[in-house]
């Protein structure tokens, strides 16, 4: 289990008014070596820590639109 205290949370610049977007928290990468991701809805709830590289890999995946439905 990872220390997420010092975790500062973003929402996408894309998100919309329907609450269906989530928060990461990438300063932590320096510190804990993670990449934090909660539901924007559920604050308190549980979060998913990822590593730097499968966060990129992610992103990337998104970027080019490997989930595109």
């Amino acid at each position: 289990m990872h220390d997420l205290t010092g975790a500062v949370w973003r929402t996408s610049s894309r998100s919309n008014d329907q609450g269906l977007c989530v928060e990461v928290a990438d300063n932590l990468v320096e510190v804990v070596g993670v990449v934090a991701v909660r539901d924007s809805k559920d604050r308190t709830g549980p979060a998913l820590a990822v590593s730097p590289p499968g966060w990129a890999a992610f992103v990337g995946a998104i970027r080019a639109g490997q989930f595109d439905r």
